[in-house]
């Protein structure tokens, strides 16, 4: 299930939904774009090195509403930067933190708690 949101979206519905999201699912990515079609480098990075490890994840696309989920996720995170990566409600970080979690061979670990 991918969110697709809505511009009209206000910041309480999408702080529920950050926590909603984060709570309800093992892995998941919040990313400009969505899986078929990503909006930054970065996300897109972010996106391929979960899918080397994972086939089940869920991605969250921020662009219609990224002001709201940039705050929403620096309150679960410490960051104000997309993409980021969480497992098991934990906050792993964005995609240069997961290419150096792969490149030590640790993200499968991580991605697997």
């Amino acid at each position: 299930m991918t969110f697709q949101p809505e511009s009209d979206l206000t910041e309480e519905e999408v702080r529920e939904h950050v926590d909603s999201t984060i709570a309800d699912n093992e892995v998941v990515l919040f990313m400009k774009g969505n899986e078929l079609m990503p909006q930054c480098g970065y996300s897109q990075k972010a996106l391929e090195l979960l899918q080397q490890h994972r086939d089940d994840y869920e991605t969250v696309d921020v662009l219609d509403a990224l002001p709201e989920f940039r705050a929403a996720l620096e309150d679960h995170s410490g960051w104000e930067t997309i993409p980021q990566t969480f497992v098991d409600g934990e906050f792993v970080g964005g995609s240069d933190v997961l290419a150096e979690l792969d490149e030590r061979g640790e993200l499968a670990d991580e991605l697997s708690a």
